[in-house]
């Protein structure tokens, strides 16, 4: 009988990526004046959740720290809430 605590066997295959949500809806640009689409990305603390937790890709999360900083310097997005 196995431990209880035992994990399965296939704990180590290779997980099948998530699929960029910029990518599935079609946007080529990530326009920092578009807050419904920067909203979702970000935390309840405005930090900018990262590209394992929100799948997107390596160029649109760069797209998207750019777009979000960008947003905070033009004061659409705060930088932090308490």
């Amino acid at each position: 009988m196995p431990p209880r605590n035992a994990k399965p066997k296939d704990r180590n295959k290779p997980r099948k990526p998530k699929p960029c949500p910029f990518h599935t809806q079609g946007i080529e640009y990530i326009d920092y004046k578009d807050l419904s689409t920067l909203k979702p990305f970000l935390n309840e603390r405005a930090k900018i959740k990262a590209r394992r937790t929100t799948g997107a890709c390596a160029s649109c999360q760069k797209q998207l720290a750019a777009a979000v900083k960008n947003a905070r310097e033009m004061a659409l997005i705060p930088y932090t809430t308490r």
